[in-house]
């Protein structure tokens, strides 16, 4: 006869709250990130054009792009963001999800717009300065 399987109650309250406190991080980040729409998008947009990842024939349009992408991020459901950013979710370690979705927007989508003449910087370049304006505005 099969030895019966319990759930260990301890774990599964630890685990709930792990998640629970994950969620709430998330929702607090997104919270931030609506609040900050405007400052972050023109952050972002003008660090990719001074350190050279970017090189665009207008400004504002980059701007303009970000802002939707950020403002698609707030309403998007999860797993469109987890699809979104499977291709480069290993980047690096412990990475911040609005970063991700915003580099892999860049990387997939941004390179097709007609304002962008050519993206030179690796992935990874891209989701530094992203994340590192990112940072700035949004605590997680």
């Amino acid at each position: 006869m099969a030895k019966e399987y319990r759930t260990n109650v301890r774990e599964a309250s630890v685990i709930s709250r792990l998640d629970h406190a994950k969620e709430a991080r998330k929702l607090e980040a997104l919270q931030q990130l609506r609040m900050n729409l405007d400052l972050l998008s023109g952050r972002i947009a003008t660090k990719l054009i001074e350190e050279k990842l970017i090189e665009t024939t207008s400004k504002s349009d980059l701007e303009d792009q970000i802002y939707a992408c950020l403002q698609g991020l707030i309403t998007a459901e999860d797993f469109d963001v987890q699809f979104k950013i499977a291709n480069i979710r290993n980047i690096v370690p412990r990475p911040n999800f609005i970063s991700l979705y915003l580099t892999a927007f860049i990387i997939e989508d941004l390179i097709n717009h007609v304002c962008i003449v050519d993206i030179y910087g690796t992935d990874e370049e891209i989701y530094r300065c992203v994340n590192e304006q990112m940072f700035k505005v949004v605590r997680l």
